[in-house]
């Protein structure tokens, strides 16, 4: 049965790096004792060795030993062994390209299918949705393709942002990037705001956190869902 924790960041303003979520991660990886960390998306270029150390500091908090996938000869054979995985924030382009020249894409899926629970922040969320279409992140690397995991039925923006109104940037906003990808795309999106995540457990997707979210469908106005709303049926 399929389990994950799906969160827009990592990081909430004046915290520290997964200080919000701890409680959640002791809870989402309940009887497990390391959890397998990929920090291909490597925020601001840092090295896999620093992001997996910025990990592994977190867990701990949680009681949790975080290992990193690179320390691995065999990178599937490390995903198909882990009692639990994380993948980190950062460039989805970088990522998903590591996650394809490493062939690790595939084994990934397939193991959250299989049941391993599976926690992703920014990026390690986004390529939870059916395609990395909708990140906003800089094209920095051409990945073999856009197609990722595939875990929730519908595509996933991390770190929306609502228009600021006071602005004088004139810019497109969040709602307008995705109103393009709603040009040629037919998936659902779901703009996930800072402090939000979703719940998979089997078929059942629920939306957490304390702000609300915003869905996009094609040809039809977005409208927000609260907390506690289930997205069974959003695809």
């Amino acid at each position: 049965m399929k389990k994950a924790l799906l969160a827009s960041t990592s990081t909430l303003h004046g915290q520290a790096y997964l200080e919000y979520l701890i409680p959640e991660i002791k809870k989402f990886f309940d009887g497990v004792s390391e959890v397998l960390f990929i920090p291909y998306a490597r925020p601001g270029g840092i090295s896999p060795e620093e992001y997996t150390k910025m990990a592994a500091t977190a867990f701990s908090k949680a009681g949790l030993k975080l290992k990193g996938i690179q320390e691995y000869q065999d990178p599937t054979e490390a995903v198909k062994k882990a009692e639990g995985i994380f993948t980190g924030g950062g460039n989805t382009f970088l990522l998903v390209t590591q996650l394809y020249k490493n062939k690790v894409m595939k084994v990934l899926q397939e193991a959250i299918l299989s049941g391993t629970p599976y926690m992703g922040t920014s990026a390690g969320t986004n390529i939870a949705g059916l395609t990395m279409q909708t990140t906003n992140d800089m094209p920095i690397i051409y990945p073999p393709s856009f197609k990722t995991l595939g875990i929730v039925p519908f595509n996933i923006n991390p770190h929306y942002l609502d228009p600021d109104k006071n602005s004088t940037h004139k810019g497109e906003t969040r709602e307008t990037r995705i109103k393009e990808f709603h040009t040629l795309n037919t998936q659902p999106v779901i703009g996930l705001r800072e402090g939000s995540w979703l719940e998979v457990s089997g078929d059942k997707i629920t939306l957490k956190g304390k702000p609300e979210a915003r869905i996009f469908r094609p040809e039809q106005v977005p409208f927000e869902i609260e907390t506690g709303t289930s997205l069974k049926d959003l695809h």
